[in-house]
C-alpha cells in the first residue's frame, strides 16, 4: 500500500516538475528572454488562490432565487403580453424571483408567467382553452415606490417563450 502512494506522489512530483519545465521553455521561446521563475511561480500561486478565495467560491455556488412581492401585477402581465406575443397573460402566475438583495433600492428579477394561445376554431366552434400554452421568461428591474415595489415596465425584456404541451 505505501509503495502505491509512493509512486502516486512521485508521478505528481514528475508532472508538476515536466508541466513548470514546459512553462519555462515556452517563455524564453515566446519573449525571446531568460523567464524570471520567481514571478512564473509567484503568479501561478496567485492564480490559484485567488480561484479559490471565498469571494469566486460564493460567485459560483447557486444561491435559491428569493420570490418578491410586486405591486404592479397586472400592468406587467400587458407587457409580457404585448412583448412575448402571446395572446394573454394570467397575472396571477406571475412568479417574480431575485439572486440579488431585494433590500437594495433597485434590483435585478426575474419574471415568470403563463400565457395563453388564441382561441381555436374547429368545426364551427370556438374552444377556448383553460390549461396555459406558453410560460413566458423575463427579466427586468424592481424599484420601491410609493405603493410598494413595483418592475418597471421599459426594463422589460423577453428571455424565452417555451411551449407547453
Amino acid at each position: 500500500m505505501a509503495n502505491k502512494i509512493v509512486r502516486i506522489i512521485l508521478i505528481v512530483v514528475l508532472f508538476v516538475v515536466f508541466f513548470e519545465l514546459g512553462l519555462l521553455g515556452s517563455y524564453t521561446i515566446v519573449t525571446s528572454e531568460a523567464p524570471n521563475v520567481q514571478g512564473l511561480i509567484d503568479m501561478q500561486i496567485s492564480k490559484i488562490s485567488g480561484f479559490f478565495s471565498p469571494d469566486k467560491v460564493n460567485q459560483v455556488l447557486v444561491k435559491d432565487p428569493t420570490p418578491v412581492s410586486i405591486s404592479n401585477k397586472k400592468d406587467i402581465a400587458l407587457q409580457l403580453e404585448e412583448l412575448s406575443n402571446v395572446d394573454g397573460v394570467n397575472y396571477e402566475s406571475i412568479n417574480v424571483t431575485t439572486l440579488e438583495d431585494p433590500k437594495n433600492s433597485e434590483f435585478n428579477v426575474t419574471i415568470e408567467a403563463l400565457g395563453y394561445a388564441s382561441p381555436n376554431s374547429t368545426s364551427g366552434q370556438i374552444v377556448i382553452s383553460q390549461t396555459p400554452s406558453y410560460k413566458v421568461i423575463a427579466n427586468g428591474v424592481a424599484s420601491y415606490k410609493g405603493t410598494g415595489l413595483l418592475v418597471e415596465k421599459d426594463t422589460i425584456k423577453i428571455n424565452s417563450v417555451l411551449k407547453l404541451y
